[in-house]
């Protein structure tokens, strides 16, 4: 895996996390400029995604096996927009909450994905 685009996306993820949560605590519900933030996360799984499928087609293997690594890569890629649209039925500070835990439960997951790989 490449070591900077797994910090790259943990980083925005708690980026998110942070600004979902300050959204909540200020008692708003997720707003579009939310949302975009969620692309752009999301956006980063899917790179990740694909680097790392490239990476097992070219022979390279994960310290902890091929197929927990590649639960852990789609996990990763379907935990945030989940979570967004979770919170879009949830239009209260709760939906921000819900958010943010999706964007938590992301950067857990690029830490996780990092000691499977083997780093």
């Amino acid at each position: 895996m490449l070591d900077a685009l797994t910090l790259a996306t943990g980083v925005a993820a708690l980026l998110l996390a942070a600004w979902c949560g300050w959204a909540a605590y200020r008692d708003q519900p997720t707003k579009d400029w939310h949302f975009i933030g969620m692309a752009v996360v999301s956006v980063l799984a899917v790179i990740q995604l694909v680097v790392g499928i490239v990476q097992l087609a070219r022979g390279e293997k994960p310290q902890q096996g091929t197929t927990i690594f590649v639960a852990y890569l789609l996990g990763a890629l379907a935990c945030v927009p989940a979570a967004g649209l979770m919170s879009l039925s949830e239009r209260t500070r709760w939906g921000s909450v819900t958010a943010a835990a999706g964007a938590v439960v992301l950067a857990v997951l690029e830490v996780r994905l990092y000691d499977i790989w083997g780093g």
